[in-house]
């Protein structure tokens, strides 16, 4: 779910809280910049699912191998 930067109400809440009009607009485009720079790199629910998928079957796989690793042992 995307989410986007209101700069206009943010600019009229830094105009109403006594900022300069154009230092209340430069800063609103800043502060959305700043907030979309690192939005591709942000882990959704379903990427960190997979994540876990894939990390379950890893383990799995480990295990079996260590079990059958134990089992070639002699003497186990």
């Amino acid at each position: 779910m995307a989410s986007t930067f209101d700069t206009l109400s943010a600019a009229q809440d830094l105009e109403s809280a006594g900022m300069d009009r154009k230092q209340a607009e430069a800063v609103a485009q800043i502060a959305a910049s700043a907030s979309a720079a690192g939005r591709d790199d942000l882990a959704t629910k379903a990427d960190l699912a997979a994540l876990e998928a894939r990390l379950t079957w890893r383990l799995v796989i480990a295990a079996g191998v260590i079990v059958a690793a134990v089992k070639l042992i002699p003497g186990a």
